[in-house]
């Protein structure tokens, strides 16, 4: 299984950065984990990693803000897609969904694709759901912002298994702990204690932006 790293707020040379995150997953089918802020940046980033909108097959939302919908119009321009959001979104964002492409509305954890499963709707003060990725070297948590809490979202995840590599945003994460035993930490986007995991984790920690390409 292969990640790409479409959008994040930092970008490798040649690259674009925004503020946003957007990944794709690559295995029995091509899934994209949200778009990013603009359409701008997803389609510049795609376009070097060979990504085209039409082989996206399907297309998970993590949480209805516009730094992980802001690139919806580029992924719909493939009528083929079907997009997994939330039943909390706003209806705006679903009716724009429904225009152009099948909507699944998702409030319990579902799968996807193959060894790829939503943990549905996970809550705090935000709703958001997060990706269970089952792999050769366990399972891997790919998250937009965590806002309902990384110590959730993992602890979810791993009815899948155990848990060994989590990449995307963890927000204000501060309960470390819940970090051990975890083999690679990629923490993107919107992350506010980079650093300090960075340091508490050194042989675990992974540097990730847009452009990188992680197999698993």
């Amino acid at each position: 299984m292969k990640l790409k790293i479409l959008v994040d707020n930092q970008a490798l040379p040649g690259f674009k950065a925004e503020w946003g995150f957007s990944c794709l997953v690559e295995a029995t089918e091509k899934v994209l984990f949200d778009t990013g802020t603009s359409c701008d940046a997803i389609a510049f980033n795609a376009k070097k990693l060979g990504v085209e909108p039409e082989s996206i097959e399907k297309l998970v939302l993590s949480h209805d803000h516009f730094d992980h919908t802001g690139g919806l119009d580029w992924v719909l321009q493939n009528p083929n897609v079907k997009v997994f959001a939330l039943d909390s979104f706003s209806n705006e964002t679903k009716q724009k969904i429904r225009e152009k492409a099948v909507l699944v509305e998702v409030n319990k954890p579902v799968k996807i694709s193959k060894g790829i499963f939503s943990t549905g709707k996970l809550s705090n003060s935000i709703d958001e759901q997060s990706l269970a990725l089952e792999t050769g070297k366990g399972v891997v948590v790919l998250t937009g912002c965590s806002h309902p809490g990384l110590e959730k979202i993992l602890e979810k995840a791993s009815e899948h298994g155990a848990v060994k590599a989590v990449v995307g945003g963890f927000h204000g994460f501060n309960k470390f702990d819940a970090l051990k035993g975890i083999d690679f930490v990629a923490a993107t986007h919107c992350t506010e204690h980079k650093g300090q995991i960075k340091k508490l984790f050194p042989n675990q920690f992974r540097e990730c932006a847009a452009g990188a390409e992680l197999n698993f």
